[in-house]
């Protein structure tokens, strides 16, 4: 028998299944506030764009980019690239979430994140009632968007006295593994993942990060055509 779902349930659940993953996503947000004061922003266009942008690989992508004096065309245009999978979580999610109103999926919207979405969909394929399950969601995206947002202060901040020895630039490929690992659980999902680390390593040299731009590219190439066989 389910229990019953409420809007203050769903909530704190997605609160509650959010925290584990928030272990990895602090250090990140700490290493990405030592970043941007690096590549050249002050405190608080490092902190805004935290705010406003909310999306840690683009923010780390753009940081890199701003301090190898990268063309502004190629910076936008890596942004996109990067954050195009964000359309894809949108088109999975779509289905849940169509009886909402508009003001609710924008919010959602700007809290979507790989980390909200990974224990959200699972959530949402899960047998019950769905009336409520928005509140999860939220729950799952504000507990990062806390997080990170108390985390990129502390590295604009405090970053300079973090050891280096810490090693917390790990934590991020970390962070992603633990997400993506999970979540392959059919051929076209292995494939793709396979040719996206070999490709991402193949075009690691090229100028302005475009090895990013041309990985991806391949990546979801190798997945559609995989999806045909």
């Amino acid at each position: 028998m389910h229990t019953s779902s409420t809007p203050t349930r769903e909530f704190w659940l997605g609160v509650r299944e959010e925290l584990p993953i928030l272990l990895g996503v602090i250090p990140f947000g700490m290493i990405y506030g030592v970043l941007a004061l690096s590549a050249g922003l002050n405190s608080l266009d490092a902190q805004a764009m935290s705010a406003v942008v909310f999306a840690g690989s683009a923010q780390f992508m753009t940081a890199k980019l701003v301090s190898a004096a990268t063309p502004g065309l190629v910076i936008i245009l890596t942004g996109f690239v990067v954050n195009l999978r964000h359309a894809l979580y949108s088109a999975s999610l779509a289905p849940y979430t169509r009886h909402l109103p508009p003001a609710w999926k924008a919010i959602l919207a700007y809290l979507l994140t790989d980390e909200a979405y990974a224990v959200s969909i699972i959530h949402y394929q899960r047998e019950g009632e769905i009336t409520h399950k928005h509140w999860y969601l939220f729950g799952a995206g504000l507990a990062l968007w806390t997080s990170w947002q108390i985390s990129t202060g502390v590295g604009i901040f405090l970053g300079a006295q973090v050891p280096a020895e810490w090693g917390l630039d790990f934590a991020l490929p970390l962070t992603f593994i633990a997400l993506v690992v999970p979540g392959l659980k059919d051929r076209p999902g292995v494939i793709t993942a396979v040719v996206a680390s070999f490709a991402a390593l193949l075009f690691f040299g090229l100028p302005f990060k475009l090895g990013l731009i041309a990985a991806a590219f391949v990546a979801i190439a190798a997945g559609l055509w995989s999806e045909k066989k």
